[in-house]
């Protein structure tokens, strides 16, 4: 069985057009999605193209203008693998309009559609994004100021999600409390930038510069401002260092090229083998193997 629990998401905020930037950025991140992609910028207005498969398919001879934008390459993780279900997402509402796009997984995510159903919500898709945007949107209507809005949504939130938000011509990343997911920011002379791997950021040029922190709102925009919520015991993912995570990147300040080879000194510390050959299972176990011959020399 092929393990699907990762997506990517992407957001920029540039004193020039994004749309190429968030293309390689997605691009640098393919191997977190191959089922769908999707990337959405502001101009007057959210301009939005998404479709399935890999983003060299679904960007050919397309472009979106703007100097903001998110962008999105998914695994079907709660939903089907179905061109409704491919993000970001588009939700049009009495106070706007923003787009979302979403790595992670809801535990809750059938109590909160259950709820909001019965408050009249209707779902045009099966993903627990979509319940995280309606929540959203849900909340702002109800307290008036959109930051209070997410706050108030994930503070009902159970379970893992890192977040890029569009909405007007600024960028919101999230990360749930528990930080199980990654997203990392980064900059440059003219752009601010988050994403799920820092590799995306190496893609187009911009310095890595931390983690979003658990239970953080950043809001990029006219300038930068953190808002943080509760925080809960951090639960980085494991598998993002052993499997998911590109050797490149840098999680939650940890090499996964780094910790990848310790697992594999470690793996021959337990298991210790007389073996002339270590032999790798591409890709992501080549690193492991590295540490685990070179411990064995």
């Amino acid at each position: 069985m092929e393990v699907k629990e990762k997506c990517a998401v992407f957001g920029i905020c540039s004193d020039e057009p994004v749309f190429d930037r968030i293309y390689y950025g997605l691009y640098a991140m393919q191997h977190r999605g191959q089922e769908s992609a999707g990337i959405a910028t502001y101009t007057d207005k959210i301009n939005l193209h998404r479709d399935m498969g890999l983003v060299s398919e679904v960007f050919r001879g397309k472009y979106l203008d703007g100097n903001v934008g998110i962008g999105h390459v998914r695994y079907s993780t709660t939903g089907e693998s179905e061109v409704e279900n491919s993000q970001p997402i588009l939700i049009n509402y009495a106070k706007g309009s923003f787009a979302i796009a979403h790595n992670g997984n809801l535990v809750n995510s059938s109590e909160l559609a259950s709820i909001m159903e019965r408050r009249g919500s209707v779902f045009i898709t099966t993903t627990d994004t979509e319940i995280i945007a309606q929540l959203i949107a849900q909340e702002h209507l109800r307290t008036g100021n959109f930051i209070e809005g997410i706050k108030n949504a994930m503070n009902q939130f159970r379970g893992s999600y890192s977040l890029t938000i569009l909405k007007n011509d600024q960028i919101i990343a999230v990360r749930d409390p528990w930080a199980f997911r990654p997203l990392v920011f980064g900059r440059s002379d003219d752009m601010f930038v988050v994403a799920s791997e820092s590799c995306a950021l190496d893609a187009i040029g911009a310095e890595l510069v931390r983690d979003v922190k658990g239970g953080e709102i950043l809001v990029i925009g006219n300038g930068i401002k953190s808002y943080l919520t509760r925080k809960e015991r951090v639960s980085h993912c494991m598998f993002e260092y052993v499997y998911f995570a590109r050797p490149d990147s840098i999680i939650d300040g940890l090499s996964v090229y780094e910790m990848r080879k310790n697992l594999g000194e470690i793996l021959y510390k337990k298991a210790p083998v007389d073996a002339d050959m270590v032999t790798a299972v591409p890709d992501s176990g080549i690193t492991a193997a590295i540490g685990y011959s070179i411990y064995h020399q």
